[in-house]
């Protein structure tokens, strides 16, 4: 029997569900920018310990994230889970 202390009753931490976006929430059209690409740092820190260089993980699913795929992401500095 669950108590009140149970993880199934304590609520969600805040900080890890803030506002959700899909790609049909986002719209990126191209435009002039000064910024130069070699100026813009898109670094990303996973955890204390692991960066990624590009933002980019793949689903940790079997069918999506074969070997070629991991190691193409690891390749460009993402990440194949």
């Amino acid at each position: 029997m669950a108590t009140n202390n149970s993880p199934r009753k304590q609520k969600a931490n805040p900080k890890f569900f803030g506002e959700g976006l899909t790609f049909d929430d986002v719209l990126l059209q191209p435009g002039y920018s000064q910024v130069l690409p070699r100026d813009v740092n898109i670094t990303s820190h996973l955890t204390k310990n692991i960066r990624l260089n590009v933002p980019v993980l793949s689903a940790a699913m079997d069918t999506v994230t074969e070997a070629s795929l991991a190691i193409a992401l690891d390749r460009e500095g993402g990440l194949g889970i």
